[in-house]
């Protein structure tokens, strides 16, 4: 068993926005030289976050910021963190920190129609994704 660390830095340039990092990922694992195992995609930011869904189509980025943004207000009265970033931080915690991978023949077993996606919500700031791949 074999097990590799690495990271990236993500530069966003909106409040809110959804950064395709599939490329990225692959390209540790590639470096890594695991074949066969998983990855582990870290987010270290309590205003940033880790998903995974579809990357054919933008309107879909555009539908998850859009709704998250009408369920999470930023301006929403009652908020008690005084640097502006509440809604950031409800973001985050509602999608999550962390995404796992199956990795096969060194490429990740992804669906036809997913991508890894860097979740930002308190841009624009320069991000760091971690990594762990793991296996053989």
């Amino acid at each position: 068993m074999k097990i590799v660390n690495d990271s990236f830095t993500i530069g966003s340039n909106s409040r809110n926005q959804m950064i395709n990092i599939t490329d990225n990922v692959q390209d540790s694992i590639r470096k890594s030289g695991i074949s066969k195992g998983t990855v582990l995609i870290f987010c270290p930011h309590t205003t940033g976050a880790i998903t995974i869904n579809e990357n054919a189509d933008p309107d879909v980025v555009h539908d998850v910021l859009l709704t998250l943004s009408d369920l999470i207000p930023q301006d929403k009265r009652g908020y008690r963190h005084n640097e502006g970033n509440s809604d950031a931080h409800v973001k985050s915690s509602l999608v999550g920190c962390s995404e796992t991978v199956i990795i096969n023949n060194g490429k990740m077993l992804l669906g036809t129609w997913q991508g890894i996606y860097f979740c930002e919500f308190d841009g624009p700031r320069h991000r760091t994704a971690n990594i762990q791949i793991t296996g053989e």
